[in-house]
């Protein structure tokens, strides 16, 4: 099963890579924000900086899960390969798998150039220790955000899932706080921001790097939304499962 996942997430990798606008095209908005909304107003401030770019790590990951599980999966049932691999003996684990390694691989590269201009172009600092404790924060941040995607592209056709992921991460960014210094947003941001998954995601990279500490709230509703979006996706797979194959 292993070998296969594998041999699944490279074919995937290698569909993708063969349309080189599609993997910068993932990594562009948030490499972009940073260079023209950090890097100018807060790069000079170690503090700022730091804060800032973990607020455009964890925007990237939510840009590149809701993206590229929500459209690519609904693109992928579109085709008649999707169908086909599901009905073989192996079942439809290992094709699942490799799709979530696909997407950790192109989450991981939306990541670099974020970390790359933070690095290069600001005064942010991070020690060896909080740059661990930031990369399972963004995993357990993420994992909302990935079964929202799930969740999206196996309930909805590809045009739907299109317009739903656009319309979801800009109000998600921005009420979450990530566009934002923390305690810094609008009050009216800042009262809603704790009940999304957004807010709890970038608190722990915060948390991780800087010396912050995360609204219980804020856990609470991440780990709720985990949930809540992990039973969400498994109801659209099986609903989907049974629609086409039963």
């Amino acid at each position: 099963m292993p070998a296969l996942a594998l041999t699944h997430a490279r074919f995937r990798i290698l569909e993708t890579v063969r349309i080189p606008i599609a993997v910068v095209g993932g990594a562009f908005f948030p490499a972009a924000s940073m260079l023209f909304f950090v890097v100018p107003f807060a790069g000079h401030d170690p503090a700022g900086a730091t804060y800032a770019t973990a607020s455009m790590v964890m925007f990237a990951v939510m840009t590149s899960s809701l993206f590229t599980y929500g459209v690519g999966v609904a693109e992928d049932r579109s085709q008649p390969w999707d169908p086909y691999t599901r009905t073989l003996p192996a079942g439809p684990g290992a094709a699942f798998a490799g799709r979530i390694l696909c997407g950790l691989t192109f989450m991981a590269l939306s990541l670099l150039p974020v970390v790359i201009i933070g690095w290069l172009f600001t005064a942010a600092t991070v020690t060896p220790l909080g740059l661990l404790l930031a990369l399972v924060a963004v995993v357990a941040g993420a994992l909302p955000f990935t079964f929202m995607g799930l969740t999206i592209g196996y309930a909805l056709p590809m045009k739907a899932a299109l317009a739903v992921a656009q319309i979801i991460f800009f109000p998600m960014a921005f009420g979450g706080g990530l566009l934002s210094a923390p305690d810094q947003a609008p009050s009216f941001v800042e009262t809603i921001a704790p009940y999304l998954p957004t807010r709890g995601a970038v608190e722990l990279v915060w948390a991780a790097v800087g010396d912050f500490r995360v609204s219980p709230t804020s856990m609470i509703s991440l780990a709720a939304w985990t949930v809540v979006m992990a039973v969400l996706a498994a109801w659209a797979f099986r609903r989907d499962e049974g629609a086409r194959f039963s």
